[in-house]
């Protein structure tokens, strides 16, 4: 396309999406009101932890593809086509908060009578959104913009942190809301790099666009649940929660991803999805019972974690120092939204323990969150110094094959609980360790 592609939002989703937008060839200018943000994103300074996306946008940067603005004006004057990448996080109820997407629509509505702009404009939003925004989106540019021709496309993302540059550039499908065929066009000709590179385009209604992302992410994060669910029965009969997964994940109708038992799903997207559209469904009278047991899982699966090792220590852990590996919500991210870490660290806290905790790109991110309440390490032993257990919370590629000789001889006792089922144990009954995990057997100190 030759006019530039306007990003508005430079969160998580808006600064993926503008780079990696920039990264196939558009020029395009991301839209923030926070200036110092936006200052050292022009300095090519990437506020979260993404691998690969620093790269990409220093690169887009230096070729002239990228640019960042505090001014919406300058986006809705040179674009023809308007991404809204702005945040929806959850009220106490559980339905979204639109209030960022619908005040930001409004501004461009009235951008547009301002600055008399006659040529079509797409209005895309790529925000998280229950059924209906895409309608109430145009509802309000068409109250502030009458008769101006903006279409409004629902094309929800479907990233995951960690790898979010290789599913944006290798998207399996992109889906597309849209009635207008104008807008159809501009999308498809926006994407077609990627369905020559075999990724699916797929049109549809917006509605049924809507309820495909809240729908992707219910599905993945109840996969979850029904492993963390079963593992306690595994843990009651003396089956092996591993050996199971790997024998249904064989099965090509159930395939083997999600199927990891552990603490629980966080971060930015599970749990809220889940909550929106267990709300939406409430609110159309047709609730959706199943999604209702997703979440009562996911809390207990964390809780039950946490109580085992209060349980260890007959129900105090006053004058204990307890190591703990990872504060992100899951590796290869410095998001700890929802981190079920942070739920351990209550249990634990309120039992009496001094936690002590380290995480490669998290620590400063869960400062913010936790203050002074726990201790932060320099290093994944340094954690492990004088602790009476070590938790393991994130499953980060750096914790996969410590020292345990090591760490017997810096521990007070050599007991591990892994939220993550990281290690075989056999591997764990060798080294000598008391190990606890989700869904197996335990293994006693040697």
């Amino acid at each position: 396309m030759s006019s530039t592609i306007g990003i508005i939002g430079t969160g998580y989703v808006g600064l993926v999406t503008g780079t990696c937008l920039a990264e196939i060839g558009n020029r395009v200018l991301c839209i923030d009101i926070d200036p110092n943000k936006i200052e050292k994103l022009r300095q090519g300074i990437v506020p979260i932890y993404e691998p690969g996306l620093d790269h990409l946008m220093s690169r887009n940067i230096r070729e002239g593809r990228l640019d960042f603005s505090l001014d919406i004006a300058d986006a809705v004057r040179t674009c023809s086509v308007l991404m809204l990448c702005l945040p929806t996080p959850p009220d106490e109820d559980g339905s979204a908060d639109l209030s960022y997407v619908l005040q930001a629509t409004e501004r461009i509505a009235n951008l547009i009578v301002e600055l008399d702009i006659s040529e079509p404009l797409v209005l895309v939003n790529k925000s998280t959104v229950p059924v209906g925004t895409t309608a109430a989106i145009a509802a309000v540019v068409e109250r502030h913009a009458p008769g101006r021709q903006v279409a409004v496309v629902s094309n929800p993302e479907f990233l995951r942190e960690g790898f979010a540059v290789e599913d944006f550039l290798k998207p399996d499908r992109i889906v597309i809301g849209t009635s207008n065929p104008h807008a159809e066009a501009a999308m498809r000709e926006l994407y077609a790099p990627f369905e020559r590179e075999g990724a699916l385009i797929l049109v549809f209604d917006e509605k049924s666009a809507e309820v495909t992302k809240y729908a992707a992410n219910s599905f993945l994060a109840t996969k979850i649940s029904f492993m963390n669910d079963l593992s306690e029965y595994c843990e009651h009969v003396g089956a092996d929660i591993e050996n199971i997964r790997i024998g249904m994940g064989a099965d090509d109708r159930i395939g083997k991803r999600f199927l990891y038992a552990g603490i629980g799903y966080g971060g930015s997207c599970f749990p809220k999805d889940v909550r929106a559209l267990v709300h939406s469904a409430r609110s159309a009278n047709t609730p959706l019972e199943i999604l209702e047991s997703v979440m009562d899982v996911n809390r207990y699966q964390v809780e039950r974690f946490a109580q085992r090792i209060v349980r260890h220590f007959n129900g105090s852990l006053k004058g204990h120092r307890i190591a703990l590996w990872g504060l992100a919500f899951k590796p290869d991210t410095d998001d700890t939204r929802e981190a079920p870490a942070f739920a351990i660290v209550r249990v634990l806290t309120d039992a009496g323990a001094t936690v002590v905790a380290y995480d490669p790109e998290a620590k400063e991110n869960a400062k913010r969150l936790l203050g002074d309440a726990i201790v932060y390490a320099n290093s994944s032993y340094d954690a492990c110094e004088g602790a009476s257990a070590l938790i393991i919370a994130t499953e980060w590629n750096e914790f996969r094959r410590p020292d345990w000789e090591h760490i017997r001889r810096i521990m007070l006792k050599p007991v591990v609980f892994d939220g993550r089922n990281l290690f075989d144990l056999a591997e764990m009954r060798n080294a000598g360790i008391e190990y606890h995990s989700v869904g197996r057997a335990s293994v006693a100190a040697q």
